[in-house]
């Protein structure tokens, strides 16, 4: 990855950090959550692939029509973020093959 690209990739987290930080304070916290969760079993596309803009998109159009984030995604946090990356190869899928175990067996 060349300097400039760099540049722009930080430019680009920061404008994404900014969009969460509008958020109101429990939208945040679950995103927080979703976050965390998602950088350690997530997709291994997930720094530069669509999903983190998604949410915050999604979590944008939840506070605009006034509902709750526990309304758009329910009280488990983790499935929502599974059911979001079930198509998708992760991480630990990866992990899964390496020791020799089914893809996608860690998330079930």
């Amino acid at each position: 990855m060349s300097i400039q690209g760099i540049i722009e990739g930080k430019k680009q987290w920061r404008a994404h950090v900014a969009r969460v930080k509008a958020l109101p304070p429990d939208y945040q916290i679950v995103y927080k959550e979703m976050q965390k969760y998602l950088f350690k079993v997530g997709p291994v596309s997930l720094s530069d692939g669509p999903l983190l803009p998604g949410i915050v998109d999604f979590f944008e159009e939840g506070v605009a029509t006034g509902k709750g984030v526990l309304e758009l995604i329910g009280t488990d946090v983790a499935a929502f973020c599974d059911d979001l990356i079930k198509d998708t190869p992760t991480y630990a899928d990866a992990y899964q093959e390496a020791i020799g175990g089914e893809p996608g067996a860690a998330r079930k």
